[in-house]
């Protein structure tokens, strides 16, 4: 992993911990223009009580509006959920860092079909948070991913 990717997948993951602390799902976010933060974000939807307040869409409400996200990248814990891949598509940003997909995956050929990079890191840490999560709350994993 490149120093850069080491930098902000590490910033997403400290907002995915922070998430988790917080008893909230550990998926956390960062959007990047050249090598600022412009965005940072984590899972809310349990500590808001709002359905839509994934990492990824928390991430690109803390960076506002942009003249243009063509420039920018999104580095992910976790593998975006349809709901947040058409936010990426939608808005044009061009690359994903993802953490990792093995608790979660399968939007990435969404998104490299309609132009996207997709990057996976296999990020250890992200795994094994996002485990722990769903060994410990299935229920609010499944919530989560909208299986009953």
């Amino acid at each position: 992993m490149c120093d850069q990717h080491t930098q902000f997948m590490d910033e997403a993951y400290r907002l995915a911990k922070k998430s988790y602390d917080e008893g909230g799902l550990p998926i956390g976010a960062v959007l990047v223009r050249g090598d600022e933060i412009i965005g940072r974000g984590h899972n809310q939807r349990v500590q808001n009580g709002d359905p839509i307040a994934h990492g990824e869409m928390d991430c690109m409400h803390d960076a506002g509006r942009q003249r243009t996200y063509k420039d920018t990248v999104l580095y992910t814990t976790l593998s975006p959920c349809i709901m947040c891949s058409g936010t990426i598509v939608q808005f044009g940003i061009p690359k994903v860092v993802i953490g990792e997909n093995v608790n979660f995956g399968g939007n990435e050929e969404f998104l490299r079909e309609r132009g996207v990079e997709v990057e996976l890191l296999d990020h250890k840490d992200c795994i094994e948070l996002m485990g722990k999560l769903i060994r410990e709350k299935p229920e609010l994993w499944n919530e989560d991913i909208g299986v009953e």
